[in-house]
């Protein structure tokens, strides 16, 4: 027996989470479907960053030449599995078509955006009593292992200046008295983002889920959607392992999963699962105090309440969750060479974990021209927690039809 539902959201990660929160918010009946448990996807092992200082697109100028030297080498940041695949094919290219300089420059405002208000949203739902996630507000610092690496990296910020993200230039003797859990020996200079901030992602969305839930949303896991039936315009049925639903709203919030549920709705989603990977320490003793972006390691390491993390990597080897003990290793390997005494940490976990990917590195937000009771929120490759409130709010505006806080023309489903 078929169940009336006013919401339906397809997706338990930080995404379908938030637009559960803003709609409860307002009074909304609604449901989530996610085929795990909540914040067991890409949303629970990542590091946790909502960052400005991120606002160069995935496709970035220069990016394709590395990448083909990265992408046969299973230990390189961007590694690809040789396999035929159309999709695959197509997606790189149009990938190469957005890295062009104008395309690029074009996105970083609007990325910029997206993480400035996501941040402004944080720090609202971090006054809500009850709602506690960890967030930090000490930027992002940026540590440099080259001359090279600097010069690239100084050179960033000074395009991302242009836009009007300030940051601050640190020689090695300054480093030291900013952060002196680095390996000084190995460093040749940072830069550090004082706008970026973090938080503890699987404390977030766990506990903003749970008040949702108070709030009145059912949260049902370990359920998988199954087929998505449609009738002229409208979605008529969501068909699932626990039962069908008809709702007179669907947001499709499915991350790397996405494209599979759209077939045969002439809805074009251009996502590739990016497979990132974490590895989780006890916090040691002498621990960083600031969020890092060990730029030459290619890895990111956030200090948590009693632990530390250092993520990174992107395998672009479909939707499997092999774990790659190559691309481990060379996660490790960076921690070794940037923070030696650390390495020696007893490890907690090691986590992967696909990250929905658009070749132009701006997400998915609006409804596709083809189905009227549809709301696609998705692809936000490795920004979703850093916009996952943002997006929540999107999500509530498109539904009540007030303006939007972000122009969502250059987000829309029907771009590609």
């Amino acid at each position: 027996m078929s169940k009336d539902v006013d919401v339906l959201i397809i997706g338990g990660g930080v995404i379908g989470v938030c637009v559960a929160h803003y709609l409860a918010e307002l009074g909304r009946e609604v449901t989530i479907v996610e085929m795990g448990e909540i914040c067991s996807g890409a949303s629970y092992g990542n590091a946790g960053f909502i960052v400005p200082s991120h606002s160069m697109p995935l496709a970035a100028p220069g990016v394709v030449l590395k990448g083909l030297k990265w992408m046969l080498d299973p230990e390189s940041p961007f590694y690809i599995k040789p396999r035929f695949s159309f999709a695959l094919f197509r997606w790189l290219l149009e990938f190469s078509w957005a890295s062009r300089k104008s395309k690029a420059y074009q996105s970083m405002p609007i990325i910029l955006e997206l993480m400035r208000t996501s941040i402004k949203l944080y720090q609202e739902l971090d006054k809500l009593d009850g709602l506690e996630f960890g967030l930090e507000e000490r930027g992002l610092l940026f540590n440099f292992q080259t001359q090279k690496g600097l010069d690239d990296g100084v050179a960033e910020a000074e395009l991302l200046r242009g836009i009007g993200l300030e940051s601050k230039l640190y020689d090695r003797a300054g480093l030291k008295v900013l952060e002196p859990a680095l390996a000084f020996e190995n460093i040749v200079g940072g830069i550090h983002y004082m706008e970026d901030v973090h938080v503890a992602p699987a404390v977030f969305v766990g506990n903003l889920a749970a008040r949702a839930e108070k709030r009145g949303v059912k949260l049902l896991t370990l359920t998988e959607v199954l087929k998505i039936e449609t009738s002229g315009r409208r979605i008529t049925s969501v068909q699932t392992t626990r039962g069908d639903f008809v709702p007179q709203e669907v947001i499709l919030a499915g991350g790397a999963w996405a494209p599979l549920l759209v077939k045969g709705m002439n809805i074009r989603l251009p996502i590739q699962a990016a497979k990132g990977y974490s590895i989780t320490t006890r916090k040691p003793a002498v621990c960083p105090k600031l969020p890092l972006a060990h730029v030459e390691g290619k890895i990111g390491v956030t200090p948590f309440k009693d632990t530390l993390r250092f993520a990174g990597t992107l395998e672009l080897a479909g939707l499997n969750m092999n774990i790659n003990r190559r691309r481990v290793e060379a996660i490790m390997r960076a921690v070794r060479s940037g923070f030696p005494e650390i390495a020696e940490e007893e490890v907690l976990e090691i986590w992967r974990g696909h990250r929905p990917c658009t070749p132009d590195g701006l997400p998915i937000i609006g409804r596709p021209d083809s189905v009227d009771n549809l709301i696609i929120a998705g692809g936000h490759s490795m920004l979703g927690v850093s916009q996952g409130p943002i997006t929540g709010k999107l999500v509530e505006q498109i539904i009540t039809g007030e303006k939007p806080q972000v122009d969502l023309a250059p987000m829309s489903p029907d771009r590609f």
